[in-house]
Protein backbone atom coordinates (compact mmCIF):
# COMPACT_ATOMS: atom_id res chain seq x y z
CA UNK A 1 0.00 0.00 0.00
CA UNK A 2 2.81 2.40 0.86
CA UNK A 3 4.63 1.75 -2.40
CA UNK A 4 1.45 2.55 -4.33
CA UNK A 5 0.52 5.62 -2.28
CA UNK A 6 4.03 7.03 -2.79
CA UNK A 7 3.18 7.36 -6.49
CA UNK A 8 0.48 9.90 -5.68
CA UNK A 9 2.75 12.66 -4.38
CA UNK A 10 0.53 15.47 -5.66
CA UNK A 11 -3.24 16.03 -5.85
CA UNK A 12 -2.98 16.43 -9.64
CA UNK A 13 -1.50 12.94 -10.20
CA UNK A 14 -3.78 10.43 -11.92
CA UNK A 15 -2.67 6.91 -12.74
CA UNK A 16 -4.36 3.99 -14.43
CA UNK A 17 -3.95 0.43 -13.23
CA UNK A 18 -1.40 -0.44 -15.91
CA UNK A 19 0.69 2.63 -14.98
CA UNK A 20 0.70 1.62 -11.30
CA UNK A 21 1.84 -1.87 -12.30
CA UNK A 22 4.64 -0.44 -14.47
CA UNK A 23 5.89 1.94 -11.77
CA UNK A 24 5.76 -0.48 -8.83
CA UNK A 25 6.67 -3.79 -10.46
CA UNK A 26 3.94 -5.46 -8.40
CA UNK A 27 1.71 -8.15 -9.91
CA UNK A 28 -1.30 -6.73 -11.70
CA UNK A 29 -3.76 -8.68 -9.51
CA UNK A 30 -2.09 -7.36 -6.35
CA UNK A 31 -2.15 -3.78 -7.64
CA UNK A 32 -5.82 -4.02 -8.53
CA UNK A 33 -6.74 -5.47 -5.12
CA UNK A 34 -4.75 -2.82 -3.20
CA UNK A 35 -6.10 0.04 -5.33
CA UNK A 36 -9.65 -1.12 -4.67
CA UNK A 37 -8.98 -1.36 -0.92
CA UNK A 38 -7.44 2.12 -0.86
CA UNK A 39 -10.45 3.47 -2.75
CA UNK A 40 -12.94 1.89 -0.33
CA UNK A 41 -10.99 3.36 2.61
CA UNK A 42 -10.93 6.85 1.05
CA UNK A 43 -7.16 7.11 0.49
CA UNK A 44 -7.72 7.11 -3.27
CA UNK A 45 -10.68 7.79 -5.55
CA UNK A 46 -11.36 6.51 -9.03
CA UNK A 47 -11.80 9.23 -11.64
CA UNK A 48 -12.24 9.14 -15.42
CA UNK A 49 -8.48 9.60 -15.94
CA UNK A 50 -7.49 6.94 -13.44
CA UNK A 51 -6.89 6.85 -9.70
CA UNK A 52 -6.17 10.03 -7.71
CA UNK A 53 -5.78 11.06 -4.08
CA UNK A 54 -9.00 10.58 -2.14
CA UNK A 55 -10.69 12.71 0.53
CA UNK A 56 -8.92 10.95 3.40
CA UNK A 57 -5.48 11.67 1.96
CA UNK A 58 -6.39 15.26 1.07
CA UNK A 59 -7.57 15.93 4.61
CA UNK A 60 -4.20 14.88 5.99
CA UNK A 61 -2.02 16.55 3.40
CA UNK A 62 -0.20 19.74 4.34
CA UNK A 63 -2.20 20.37 7.50
CA UNK A 64 -5.24 21.54 5.52
CA UNK A 65 -8.69 21.03 6.94
CA UNK A 66 -11.24 18.81 5.26
CA UNK A 67 -12.74 21.66 3.23
CA UNK A 68 -9.61 23.62 2.27
CA UNK A 69 -9.73 22.45 -1.34
CA UNK A 70 -13.39 23.44 -1.62
CA UNK A 71 -12.72 26.89 -0.14
CA UNK A 72 -9.82 27.57 -2.51
CA UNK A 73 -11.83 26.49 -5.55
CA UNK A 74 -14.92 28.46 -4.56
CA UNK A 75 -13.54 31.80 -3.37
CA UNK A 76 -12.88 33.50 -6.74
CA UNK A 77 -16.25 32.29 -8.01
CA UNK A 78 -18.00 33.62 -4.89
CA UNK A 79 -16.30 36.98 -5.39
CA UNK A 80 -17.49 37.14 -8.98
CA UNK A 81 -21.00 36.03 -7.99
CA UNK A 82 -21.15 38.80 -5.38
CA UNK A 83 -19.88 41.36 -7.89
CA UNK A 84 -22.59 40.41 -10.42
CA UNK A 85 -25.48 40.28 -7.94
CA UNK A 86 -24.60 42.70 -5.14
CA UNK A 87 -25.97 40.04 -2.78
CA UNK A 88 -24.06 38.16 -0.11
CA UNK A 89 -22.49 35.01 -1.59
CA UNK A 90 -22.18 31.98 0.69
CA UNK A 91 -20.43 28.60 0.66
CA UNK A 92 -21.56 25.83 3.00
CA UNK A 93 -21.52 22.11 3.79
CA UNK A 94 -23.95 19.78 5.53
CA UNK A 95 -23.17 18.53 9.04
CA UNK A 96 -26.00 16.19 10.02
CA UNK A 97 -29.10 18.43 10.22
CA UNK A 98 -27.18 21.72 10.10
CA UNK A 99 -25.50 23.69 7.36
CA UNK A 100 -22.07 25.09 8.27
CA UNK A 101 -20.92 28.29 6.59
CA UNK A 102 -17.41 27.85 5.15
CA UNK A 103 -16.99 31.20 3.43
CA UNK A 104 -18.84 34.36 2.43
CA UNK A 105 -18.35 37.47 0.31
CA UNK A 106 -20.44 40.45 1.34
CA UNK A 107 -20.52 44.22 1.48
CA UNK A 108 -22.47 44.21 4.74
CA UNK A 109 -20.67 45.27 7.95
CA UNK A 110 -19.44 42.29 9.94
CA UNK A 111 -21.97 42.93 12.70
CA UNK A 112 -24.85 42.62 10.22
CA UNK A 113 -23.77 39.52 8.26
CA UNK A 114 -23.72 35.87 9.23
CA UNK A 115 -20.08 34.93 9.81
CA UNK A 116 -17.91 32.03 8.71
CA UNK A 117 -18.44 29.03 10.95
CA UNK A 118 -22.09 29.92 11.60
CA UNK A 119 -24.44 26.95 11.86
CA UNK A 120 -28.07 27.05 10.86
CA UNK A 121 -30.83 24.44 10.66
CA UNK A 122 -30.48 22.93 7.19
CA UNK A 123 -34.24 22.87 6.62
CA UNK A 124 -34.44 26.66 7.06
CA UNK A 125 -31.87 27.82 4.49
CA UNK A 126 -31.46 27.59 0.73
CA UNK A 127 -27.96 26.15 1.18
CA UNK A 128 -29.20 23.51 3.58
CA UNK A 129 -32.22 22.50 1.52
CA UNK A 130 -30.05 22.18 -1.60
CA UNK A 131 -27.67 19.91 0.33
CA UNK A 132 -30.49 17.81 1.82
CA UNK A 133 -31.97 17.36 -1.65
CA UNK A 134 -28.53 16.33 -2.91
CA UNK A 135 -28.28 13.26 -0.67
CA UNK A 136 -30.33 10.08 -0.91
CA UNK A 137 -33.97 10.57 0.23
CA UNK A 138 -33.65 7.86 2.89
CA UNK A 139 -30.50 9.54 4.25
CA UNK A 140 -32.28 12.90 4.38
CA UNK A 141 -35.20 11.32 6.26
CA UNK A 142 -32.80 9.80 8.81
CA UNK A 143 -30.98 13.11 9.21
CA UNK A 144 -34.24 15.00 9.77
CA UNK A 145 -35.92 12.47 12.02
CA UNK A 146 -36.26 14.97 14.88
CA UNK A 147 -38.33 18.12 15.30
CA UNK A 148 -37.87 20.92 12.76
CA UNK A 149 -37.06 24.02 14.77
CA UNK A 150 -38.69 27.24 13.52
CA UNK A 151 -36.43 30.24 12.89
CA UNK A 152 -39.15 32.54 11.52
CA UNK A 153 -42.90 32.19 10.91
CA UNK A 154 -42.00 31.12 7.33
CA UNK A 155 -39.80 28.18 8.38
CA UNK A 156 -41.02 24.75 7.28
CA UNK A 157 -41.73 22.77 10.47
CA UNK A 158 -43.60 19.80 9.01
CA UNK A 159 -41.58 16.82 7.77
CA UNK A 160 -44.08 15.86 5.01
CA UNK A 161 -44.04 19.45 3.73
CA UNK A 162 -40.22 19.51 3.80
CA UNK A 163 -39.97 16.16 1.97
CA UNK A 164 -42.29 17.55 -0.71
CA UNK A 165 -40.06 20.62 -0.96
CA UNK A 166 -36.95 18.44 -1.35
CA UNK A 167 -38.67 16.55 -4.16
CA UNK A 168 -39.38 19.85 -5.92
CA UNK A 169 -35.72 20.86 -5.49
CA UNK A 170 -34.58 17.58 -7.05
CA UNK A 171 -37.01 18.24 -9.89
CA UNK A 172 -35.30 21.61 -10.44
CA UNK A 173 -31.88 19.93 -10.67
CA UNK A 174 -30.95 21.00 -7.14
CA UNK A 175 -32.05 24.63 -7.20
CA UNK A 176 -33.34 25.64 -3.73
CA UNK A 177 -34.95 28.81 -2.38
CA UNK A 178 -35.27 30.34 1.07
CA UNK A 179 -38.17 32.77 1.36
CA UNK A 180 -37.50 34.42 4.71
CA UNK A 181 -37.26 31.02 6.42
CA UNK A 182 -33.98 31.63 8.26
CA UNK A 183 -33.99 35.41 8.72
CA UNK A 184 -37.11 37.58 8.41
CA UNK A 185 -37.27 39.42 5.10
CA UNK A 186 -34.08 37.80 3.75
CA UNK A 187 -34.42 35.59 0.67
CA UNK A 188 -31.89 33.26 -0.89
CA UNK A 189 -31.19 30.84 -3.72
CA UNK A 190 -28.61 28.05 -3.70
CA UNK A 191 -27.55 24.86 -5.41
CA UNK A 192 -25.02 22.10 -4.83
CA UNK A 193 -21.42 21.74 -5.95
CA UNK A 194 -20.77 18.31 -7.43
CA UNK A 195 -17.64 16.19 -7.52
CA UNK A 196 -16.95 12.83 -9.08
CA UNK A 197 -17.36 11.38 -5.59
CA UNK A 198 -20.67 13.09 -4.89
CA UNK A 199 -21.91 16.40 -3.50
CA UNK A 200 -19.02 18.51 -2.17
CA UNK A 201 -20.98 21.47 -0.80
CA UNK A 202 -23.37 24.22 -1.85
CA UNK A 203 -23.19 27.88 -2.75
CA UNK A 204 -25.78 30.60 -3.10
CA UNK A 205 -26.70 34.20 -2.52
CA UNK A 206 -29.07 35.95 -0.15
CA UNK A 207 -30.37 39.49 0.19
CA UNK A 208 -33.20 41.43 1.81
CA UNK A 209 -36.17 41.98 -0.47
CA UNK A 210 -38.69 39.70 -2.10
CA UNK A 211 -38.70 36.14 -3.39
CA UNK A 212 -39.31 37.45 -6.91
CA UNK A 213 -36.23 39.66 -6.74
CA UNK A 214 -33.92 36.80 -5.71
CA UNK A 215 -35.24 34.56 -8.51
CA UNK A 216 -33.32 36.49 -11.16
CA UNK A 217 -30.03 35.41 -9.56
CA UNK A 218 -30.80 31.69 -10.01
CA UNK A 219 -29.01 31.30 -13.39
CA UNK A 220 -25.88 32.96 -12.00
CA UNK A 221 -25.91 30.66 -8.97
CA UNK A 222 -26.31 27.55 -11.13
CA UNK A 223 -23.43 28.61 -13.35
CA UNK A 224 -21.23 29.48 -10.37
CA UNK A 225 -21.76 26.04 -8.81
CA UNK A 226 -20.96 24.38 -12.14
CA UNK A 227 -17.71 26.35 -12.38
CA UNK A 228 -16.62 25.40 -8.86
CA UNK A 229 -17.42 21.76 -9.64
CA UNK A 230 -15.16 21.96 -12.68
CA UNK A 231 -12.36 23.57 -10.66
CA UNK A 232 -12.53 20.67 -8.22
CA UNK A 233 -13.01 17.89 -10.77
CA UNK A 234 -12.23 18.93 -14.37
CA UNK A 235 -13.50 15.59 -15.71
CA UNK A 236 -16.97 15.86 -14.19
CA UNK A 237 -18.60 17.54 -17.21
CA UNK A 238 -18.08 20.01 -20.01
CA UNK A 239 -17.59 23.66 -19.02
CA UNK A 240 -20.78 25.65 -18.65
CA UNK A 241 -21.84 28.68 -20.63
CA UNK A 242 -20.32 32.07 -19.78
CA UNK A 243 -21.73 33.78 -16.72
CA UNK A 244 -25.11 35.33 -17.34
CA UNK A 245 -25.68 34.32 -20.97
CA UNK A 246 -29.22 34.28 -22.34
CA UNK A 247 -28.94 30.57 -23.07
CA UNK A 248 -28.12 29.80 -19.43
CA UNK A 249 -30.93 32.02 -18.18
CA UNK A 250 -33.44 30.28 -20.42
CA UNK A 251 -32.20 26.84 -19.40
CA UNK A 252 -32.47 27.53 -15.67
CA UNK A 253 -35.79 29.35 -15.84
CA UNK A 254 -37.18 26.38 -17.73
CA UNK A 255 -36.58 24.31 -14.59
CA UNK A 256 -38.92 26.45 -12.50
CA UNK A 257 -42.36 25.15 -11.63
CA UNK A 258 -45.30 26.96 -10.08
CA UNK A 259 -44.14 25.90 -6.62
CA UNK A 260 -40.58 27.15 -7.07
CA UNK A 261 -40.81 29.81 -4.39
CA UNK A 262 -43.26 28.14 -2.00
Amino acid sequence: MTVILDLFDDRSVRMRLDEVVAHTGLPRSSCYRILEQLTVLGWLRQRPGGYALGPRALRMGGGHDAHAELRVAALPVLEELHAHTGATAYLGVLDFDEVVLLDRVTRLPSASAIGVGHRAPAHATALGKALLAGIAPEEAETTLAGRLRPCTPATITSLPVLYAELRRIRGRNGLAFDSGEHLPGVHGVATVIHGTDGVRGALGVSAPGTATAIERFAPLVVNAARRVSLRLDPDISEPSSPLGTDALVARVLALFDDDALL
